[in-house]
């Protein structure tokens, strides 16, 4: 690797962690929003905001949960759960769905074309050579990557690059993908907004 691609890496590892912090700072001042404006109130103007803009809002939520995939703003989980709060349990899945799936499908496909140094670069180096190692035992693999999309705590966007840079056909990947993540983010996203009501109805109200 020459010295154009580390510096390309770190660079790319540096933004991300960029847009970790913002992602911080904006849940920061979004729980900040609730407390002042009331839980229901600010809910209620997010939808007018979406809702005003027509097909837009639709697209514009699904392109952030597509880009949410590639370069992780805020944890992926508390936009399905926002998806679902505005849009409902049903429409809020599907828009969350076809935004996370377009965000796998472009990682897998960007990992193809630009190889190794495109999928080093986001994630720390140690996470790196932790899953990459597993690529050279062949189902194991597989399973590692059918785990991280039915069950938390693992890197499943990075593993769908990973995917990318294996001998595994699209064809292979999206029957994984799609096994495995349809439940799960049905799960996520209508689980925790059930949940959200009802700790806001317990507790707030």
């Amino acid at each position: 690797m020459d010295s154009q691609q580390t510096d390309w890496i770190r660079f790319n590892r540096q933004v991300i962690r960029l847009f970790a912090l913002a992602g911080l700072v904006f849940t920061f001042f979004l729980m900040i929003s609730i407390y002042r404006i009331g839980y229901n109130e600010l809910l209620e103007e997010l939808q007018t905001w979406l809702f005003s803009a027509g097909g837009w809002g639709p697209l514009l939520f699904i392109t952030i949960q597509m880009g949410q995939v590639v370069y992780p703003v805020i944890p992926g989980g508390i936009t399905l759960v926002v998806g679902s709060l505005i849009f409902g349990p049903i429409f809020g899945y599907i828009y969350s769905f076809i935004g996370v799936t377009g965000g796998s499908i472009l990682n897998f496909l960007l990992a193809r074309k630009f190889g190794k140094t495109f999928a080093r670069a986001f994630v720390s180096e140690k996470t790196y050579q932790k899953y990459y190692d597993m690529l050279s035992k062949g189902k194991r693999f597989e399973f590692t990557m059918a785990a991280a999309f039915a069950l938390p705590g693992f890197p499943d966007d990075f593993l769908c690059m990973l995917a990318g840079l294996t001998e595994m056909t699209f064809k292979r990947f999206m029957t994984i993908y799609l096994i495995f993540k349809p439940a799960t983010l049905y799960l996520y996203g209508a689980g925790g907004a059930v949940l959200i009501e009802w700790v806001v109805n317990r507790f707030v109200h």
